[in-house]
């Protein structure tokens, strides 16, 4: 049987894993796509409060109902890890900033050469 921390571990290592796919897409093509087409966008563009707003929400919650059904979740996770690192706050790609920071770690080890496959 798998422990919580070992899934846990193993969930930051799929999600990085993940986004080695978006290594050498430009920052300015990653901003792009996630201000094109980020479901949290269009809430913005369009001055447009969610059904949810007002409820008291973790931070996980918030991910969930924000995020849900957006296309370009990798997208805004790799641009987020790039440009706040450790710092990152609030909600990108559908992960709280705890999740973040755990994802972080592994993926700034992969980019590092720690593990990043070809």
């Amino acid at each position: 049987m798998v422990n919580r921390d070992e899934f846990r571990d193993n969930y930051y290592e799929v999600v990085a894993a993940d986004l080695d796919r978006y290594a050498t897409v430009p920052d300015d093509v990653l901003l792009e796509i996630v201000t094109t087409n980020g479901a949290c966008m269009w809430l913005v563009a369009n001055d447009d409060e969610p059904e949810w707003a007002g409820e008291e929400l973790s931070d996980r919650e918030l991910a969930a109902r924000l995020c849900a059904g957006c296309p370009v979740q990798r997208e805004c996770l790799e641009h987020e890890l790039r440009t706040a690192g450790e710092s990152t706050v609030g909600v990108w790609g559908a992960l709280s900033e705890e999740d973040r920071r755990e994802v972080y770690r592994v993926w700034l080890a992969r980019r590092q050469g720690g593990g990043q496959q070809p």
